[in-house]
């Protein structure tokens, strides 16, 4: 398995992962990690990909706090939900490009 899609597999495990915890309560969660893990990722998907492509560059790093406020906290995991699905849509059009 390339890198490419060991990193687009490990998206959407994340994005999967945020599903369940998030609907356990927003009370009962940090948002941290999982800003903290989507930043590492995205980092990655810098260094895999080509540093020109001005799309790559519409991403940036997720702020790493932790609200304490119930709907604030929602509202920071729905912001990096939106940024991963982002990433992962880029990815499999980047990889479609790859195979042809």
């Amino acid at each position: 398995m390339d890198s490419h899609a060991i990193l687009l597999h490990m998206l959407q495990q994340l994005l999967k992962e945020m599903e369940i915890v998030s609907s356990q309560g927003a009370g009962y969660y940090t948002c941290v990690p999982f800003a903290q893990r989507y930043n590492k990722l995205l980092g990655q998907a810098r260094t895999i990909h080509d540093e020109n492509n001005s799309l790559m560059d519409t991403f940036q790093e997720s702020e790493e706090h932790d609200p304490k406020d119930p709907a604030d906290k929602s509202k920071v995991l729905l912001g990096i939900r939106v940024e991963i699905s982002q990433l992962i849509a880029y990815l499999e059009c980047f990889g479609g490009e790859e195979s042809k």
